[in-house]
């Protein structure tokens, strides 16, 4: 699965369009054309011909047979700074299954003819931007012609789940350790959502082992979690309170009644910007309740009402109606320090206003404290920071499209070179100007 478990992902997970890779279909049409290339001038049995090659003064030119050309090609990450590499084992099952040649309509495999060295999903490689100090990820030895299709796909999943992973792990760096849910499903095609759930599991895994953590990984929605066995949690929707009337509290209520206890109760308190007034409605109905079934002595339905926490999601254009104006308006908009602290004020001191015995005020008073506060909305490790700088009262970082951002310093781009060719059965360095061959300790083997 990872660097964690030194076990790679097979493609039983990711069950590839194989036949339509092989043919290209998701290959940029300059690769099929240098492919049907080089297979045309194989079948001619052309040797170099030109006179203004880069091979070196005592390595003949003669006899090289360009359309067999052997190849050593390197992938790397341009990204500046540390990067989580998460993509090595997908691109791996693409050169397994679709390394090869077409004979008719028989597709001839060749990837056991392949020499293949790449990093496990979840190590770090480092870059100054330069890529003549770049880290490779990946190095294959092979024909060209039999796997150039592949290399569209190989950079595109290395590119999208690194970017996401190093996201995450940047998140969790400004959250200090602090649970980050994943909200991004919304933004992208629903395709993509297991190989971002499994970036967003490698980079809490990669998190826990470098600062000895123990942050869970959180998801939204089952397909999230489907490389790495996890599945999708989730809280009540704006929708769910509409259709209770806009009554949050009575919502919360049916939500636990009906749902098993093992699902954690989260009220989204901000449908009608009043979120004290709400996150207390939604308090004080669920801790009756609890009462009132361990009084009875029904502990396990009792304990479908415990409110685990409440979220805020204020929209960016309102103000909490808690929040009272001062001088920059815009710092009083959507989900600010100040409403988070007025939130959990009113949470901690709730029970001394409740008409409740006084055996159970010990009780009461934990409930309440008990009451964790989630945050989203608009949140990137820049707010985040801030938010952990003024020591905010967070104790949930929900965030969504952020983690797909590929902007500046996000950019995470990866590129595919190849740097030696097999002449006369030497490997001859042959790269482009500003490139070269590149070492990475992590690179080990495959087949």
């Amino acid at each position: 699965m990872s660097i964690f478990d030194k076990k790679r992902l097979t493609n039983e997970s990711f069950k590839l369009d194989i036949e339509r890779m092989r043919r290209g279909w998701y290959s940029d049409k300059y690769f099929e054309n240098i492919g049907r290339m080089l297979s045309s001038l194989s079948s001619e049995g052309y040797a170099y011909a030109g006179k203004n090659h880069n091979l070196p003064l005592d390595v003949p030119p003669e006899d090289i047979a360009v359309g067999d050309i052997e190849v050593e090609m390197q992938w790397f990450t341009r990204r500046v700074g540390s990067t989580i590499i998460v993509g090595v084992d997908k691109s791996l099952e693409m050169l397994r299954h679709c390394t090869g040649y077409w004979e008719g309509n028989q597709f001839i495999d060749t990837s056991d003819k392949l020499e293949v060295w790449a990093v496990h999903d979840g190590v770090v490689v480092k870059s100054d931007g330069d890529p003549l100090n770049a880290e490779p990820v990946i190095k294959v030895r092979g024909r060209y012609r039999d796997f150039a299709l592949l290399e569209t796909p190989t950079l595109g999943v290395l590119t999208r789940s690194s970017r996401v992973a190093t996201n995450v792990y940047e998140t969790l760096m400004a959250a200090r350790g602090k649970p980050v849910l994943f909200f991004p499903a919304r933004f992208d095609l629903h395709e993509v959502q297991a190989a971002d759930g499994y970036a967003y599991n490698l980079a809490i895994e990669r998190f826990n082992m470098d600062f000895s953590h123990r942050v869970g990984s959180f998801v939204s929605t089952d397909a999230q979690g489907d490389w790495w066995g996890g599945a999708g949690g989730g809280t009540v929707a704006h929708a769910a309170i509409a259709s209770f009337l806009g009554d949050t509290a009575e919502a919360m209520m049916q939500f636990s009644r009906i749902l098993p206890a093992h699902i954690p109760r989260i009220a989204l308190v901000d449908f009608n910007n009043d979120s004290v007034r709400d996150s207390l409605r939604v308090m004080e109905a669920m801790f009756k309740k609890y009462r009132e079934l361990n009084d009875l002595g029904n502990e396990d339905e009792a304990s479908k009402y415990n409110l685990y926490g409440v979220r805020l999601d204020t929209s960016g254009t309102l103000r909490d109606v808690s929040v009272a104006p001062i001088g920059d308006t815009t710092l009083d908009l959507g989900v600010n320090p100040r409403l988070v602290f007025n939130v959990r004020q009113a949470l901690d001191s709730a029970w001394e206003n409740w008409s409740i015995p006084d055996v159970w005020k010990d009780a009461a008073n934990e409930y309440c404290r008990n009451v964790k506060i989630v945050v989203s909305g608009g949140f990137n490790p820049d707010k985040i920071r801030r938010f952990e700088k003024l020591q905010v009262p967070v104790d949930i970082y929900a965030v969504g499209s952020w983690l797909f951002n590929n902007n500046g310093g996000t950019v995470t781009d990866f590129t595919g070179d190849v740097v030696r060719v097999k002449i006369h059965g030497e490997w001859i360095d042959m790269s482009k100007v500003g490139r070269r061959p590149l070492a990475n300790p992590n690179l080990e083997r495959v087949w």
